[in-house]
Formats: C-alpha cells, sequence, structure tokens
C-alpha cells in the first residue's frame, strides 16, 4: 500500500518542498530510501525504524521502499525522518493516509522516539507556505523560527508519537502562537566608545560607517586602538527591523548555528573571521553549499583583522559581495545565492613593522617590501571600501586624560535619526542604506551644486578618485548631510567626505 507525506529540503537559503511516498510490497523485510539520498539520510532507515517501535508502534511488514520526489534533486540532512515515520504508519493503515494531507513535517528522530531539532526550519515552513501548505510539525526547539511566518499553523512536538496526535486532530496543545523579535544585543559586552581615549576622527568615521551602511578600513600602527574601535562598532548600530532579523535568523538556521534551542535573531552579527580562513569558509561553499562568513555577517558588520596578511586571492572573492549584496556559487550540482549585505570593516598597518610614518616608532622596512605588503590588496577591492581612516597613536595626555569620551548611546542616536532620514528618502526605492544607492539614482538622490562639484573636479583631475570611488564619496558625503539633518549635500560635506580618501593604501 502506498502512503504520502511532505517534508522539506534546504537549497542555499531557500528550501522546496518535498513528496515522501511510501510502499510496501512481500520480501524480506528492509527498507531502502531513493531519491538521491545523501549518507546521513541512507543512515536514517534504522532509527527510523528504532523510534518507532521505541514509541509503541508496529514496523510495517516486508520490503519497504521510500521515494523522495522530485528524485533529480540531492536530499541532504536528517529531516526526513520524522515524515518518514508518519508515511510508514499509514502504509500499515495504523494512522488513516488522509490524515497526512495538508501538512509539511520535519524532525529527526532519537532512537526512543523523540525529536531533535534540524537546520533550515525557517526555510522550511516559508517553502510550505508558499507551496499553498497551511500546517507543519516541526520539533519542539525549532518552535520559535517556524512561528516567525505568518499565515501556517505551526505545530512544535517533542516526539513521534505526539505528530501523531497531532494528524489525528488532537494537536491543540502543540500548537504555537507567533514569536516575537526582540533586540537582544549585549552592547555591554560589545564595549562602549565612552571608554576610546582619543581617535576622535576614526569615532567619527564609524558613526558615519554604522549611519549609511558604508565599508572602511583603518589604518595605522599596532597598539594604536584599531581593533577597539571596530569591535565597538555594534554600540552604535540601530536595532534590526523585523525583515531583516528574519533575513539573518534564517541564515544562521540553515547553518545550523541557532545553538541546541533555536531562537529568532535580534542583534545585528558581527563576525571577525582569523587572515588563516579560507576562501570558502569566507563565501560559503562545500559539496553542499553553506552560508560563509559573508553571509553569516547579512546585516551587520564583518570585521577583518590584519588585512594585508589575508591572502590575495581569498580578498578578491569580496569584490562582487561588496559591489551587489549576494555571492553567487556554482558547483556540479547547482547554482546557489548566498545574501551578502554587509558592513566591511576592516583594520591594517602601513607597513610589514607597523611603524611607517609613526613618530614614536622607527620603521625598519624598506621601499620593496613595502610594496610587497601593501600589493596583496588590489586597487579594485580598495576602490569598494568607501573611507580609509587613518588610526594614529593615542598621546599621553589623551590616554590619561580623566573626562569621559562621549558614550555610545549618544552617537546610536545620532545614527538612528540619520537611518530615519534615509528610510523616509528611499521609502518607494527599495533601499535600506545611503551605502547602496545605485548609480543610476545618484543624481536624483545626491544631487552636488557648483561648488561641491568644482572640489570633486580638482580630487579627481589630481588622479586621487576613480568613477567608482567618485560614486562612493558622494554616497558618503550624502550620509554625512543626513547626520547633521540637511537635506542638500554641501561643499564641507563632501570635503569632509574626501578626508576618508586621502590615506595611501595603494602600492607605491
Amino acid at each position: 500500500m502506498i502512503a504520502l507525506a511532505h517534508s522539506a529540503a534546504v537549497a542555499g537559503i531557500d528550501a522546496y518542498v518535498v513528496r515522501v511516498e511510501t510502499d510496501s510490497a512481500a520480501g524480506t523485510p528492509g527498507l531502502a530510501i531513493v531519491g538521491l539520498p545523501d549518507r546521513a539520510l541512507n543512515e536514517s532507515r534504522d532509527r527510523v525504524r528504532a523510534a518507532m517501535a521505541n514509541s509503541g508502534f508496529g514496523v510495517p511488514p516486508g520490503r519497504l521502499l521510500v521515494n523522495l520526489a522530485p528524485a533529480d534533486l540531492h536530499k541532504s540532512g536528517v529531516a526526513f525522518e520524522l515524515p518518514i515515520a508518519l508515511a510508514l504508519l499509514a502504509t500499515d493503515e495504523q494512522i488513516p493516509r488522509d490524515a497526512l494531507r495538508g501538512y509539511v513535517a520535519c524532525g529527526e528522530l532519537a532512537l526512543d522516539g523523540s525529536l531533535c531539532p534540524v537546520a533550515g526550519v525557517l526555510a522550511m515552513t516559508l517553502a510550505a507556505k508558499r507551496a499553498g501548505f497551511t500546517r507543519i510539525i516541526v520539533p519542539d526547539p525549532n518552535r520559535d523560527e517556524a512561528a516567525l511566518i505568518g499565515g501556517i499553523d505551526v505545530y512544535a512536538v517533542r516526539a513521534l508519537a505526539d505528530a501523531v496526535a497531532v494528524v489525528l486532530g488532537h494537536g491543540a496543545k502543540f500548537r504555537t502562537r507567533g514569536a516575537t523579535i526582540v533586540d537582544r544585543a549585549d552592547r555591554a559586552a560589545c564595549g562602549d566608545y565612552a571608554d576610546v581615549k582619543g581617535q576622535t576622527l576614526a569615532k567619527r568615521a564609524l558613526e558615519i560607517a554604522a549611519a549609511g551602511g558604508h565599508n572602511v578600513v583603518l589604518v595605522g600602527p599596532p597598539g594604536c586602538g584599531k581593533t577597539m574601535l571596530a569591535r565597538r562598532l555594534p554600540s552604535i548600530l540601530p536595532a534590526m527591523t523585523a525583515a531583516e532579523a528574519l533575513d539573518v535568523t534564517n541564515v544562521y538556521s540553515v547553518a545550523g548555528l541557532l545553538g541546541p534551542r533555536p531562537h529568532v535573531v535580534g542583534t545585528r552579527p558581527f563576525r571577525a573571521p582569523h587572515h588563516t580562513a579560507s576562501r570558502a569558509s569566507l563565501v560559503g561553499g562545500g559539496m553542499v553549499p553553506r552560508p560563509g562568513e559573508i553571509s553569516l555577517a547579512q546585516h551587520g558588520v564583518l570585521y577583518l583583522d590584519e588585512l594585508a596578511e589575508f591572502p590575495r586571492s581569498t580578498l578578491e572573492v569580496l569584490r562582487q559581495p561588496i559591489e551587489e549584496g549576494t555571492v553567487t556559487i556554482a558547483r556540479a550540482r547547482g547554482t546557489l545565492t548566498f545574501p551578502a549585505r554587509f558592513t566591511l570593516v576592516a583594520s591594517m598597518n602601513p607597513c610589514p613593522c607597523g611603524f611607517r610614518g609613526d613618530r614614536a616608532s622607527d620603521c625598519r622596512c624598506d621601499d620593496a617590501s613595502v610594496q610587497k605588503y601593501l600589493g596583496k590588496l588590489s586597487g579594485p577591492l580598495l576602490d569598494r571600501i568607501d573611507m580609509h581612516v587613518a588610526v594614529s597613536r593615542v598621546s599621553f595626555d589623551e590616554l590619561t586624560m580623566r573626562t569621559p569620551s562621549e558614550p555610545s548611546s549618544a552617537i546610536r542616536t545620532r545614527v538612528e535619526a540619520a537611518r530615519a532620514r534615509q528610510a523616509r528618502r528611499f521609502r518607494d526605492a527599495g533601499i535600506v542604506t545611503n551605502a547602496a544607492i545605485p548609480a543610476a539614482a545618484m543624481r536624483r538622490l545626491c544631487s552636488l551644486d557648483d561648488a561641491t562639484v568644482r572640489l570633486m573636479q580638482g580630487a579627481v583631475t589630481r588622479g586621487a578618485l576613480s568613477a567608482r570611488a567618485f560614486d562612493r564619496v558622494v554616497r558618503v558625503a550624502r550620509t554625512i548631510a543626513d547626520l547633521a539633518g540637511s537635506d542638500p549635500i554641501t561643499r564641507e560635506h563632501v570635503a569632509e567626505a574626501l578626508v576618508y580618501r586621502r590615506v595611501d593604501t595603494r602600492t607605491r
């Protein structure tokens, strides 16, 4: 007898509904799974049989066949174990076959029949809703992420027996209400700019970066506070919107990084991979492609410390994501696109020893070694970084001053006001921050008067700006104007924006 259940499989950060078909026939007892399952799914056969038996259900006799359709797409993971068990019970008429109609189910079975959390439940719930299903059964630990999706009934169960009760019409107590997105940002953990002595220019640049979503590189000698400045950036970022929290939670759900008790991500991510990170770990990849660090930094911050120590081949893969906000990974099994809308903050030394241009220490590097060191950073990559900021050593007087610096809360207030101005400006444009203004809309959204045009003309004539850098300077000026509460971009705003392009991080 044939029975049918439905589940979902993850592809990239999206998912699609999978038909779980089961059939029993006379022959040697056994369970086979077809439909391009991976090794983990093939190992599910014994777990499903043990879970059914230990939950008090009979295991159907004879030769059992499970087909996962569409059969031409690879299936990975163990989320199919619950729907396989339900379909086998329907095959054996232990539950009515019609009882499974309208449900999508996902979950990993333990040997005692209890359910373990699985990755990608948020994407699976979205896929079920898009396919027209009105009910989904998920493991209890996944309840919060599934409940984020409205318009579909979510049943969070702890065991196979609970799932059977749901499909038999006794699932009222397992139904989950919608989840609430809460800003969980622990700003005290990331530090406060009140603790940072001096560094007025760098703090101003990071305020602009937070307000407009701009990329920034901090260049200075060791010990001047570059890492401390960068790691405090989350303390001035505005809270995520509901749509942003949904995007980030979906990425972390697919990556399996929500923990043993998956929760809704309400904090802007801050990712800081080591300079030995591979290209695949940075942009994503693997035989079954998974999100990399740039996707895990979605709507947050990607911090690259010691930028020039990263292999050049690794840094070059950032060019497309920085420009387009997505990264496309091509594999033999297919092509997947991951989100990558992040703010890049990088820090680096001006030379191998780190003291070139430092008044307190002598640089031991010759021009050839400096050229080789900076040669890891290509011109096209640096052009995509909006602001290049010089960070100098803090003086003794600044280090010992007792007057506290401006706290992050005050800076965040200005950042939120600037973001609110951008939200009103881009209400119908599908843009979130000034950094994402497309080139086609620059004239309309970032118009310049004659005085500012002449100032920009001088920078371009001297060869200090490429066409791409020109647009980025104008976007930064737009953010500076927003922080000042100004609708027009004035000459003063452009002049300040040009200050952040004067650091020479190129080879000489």
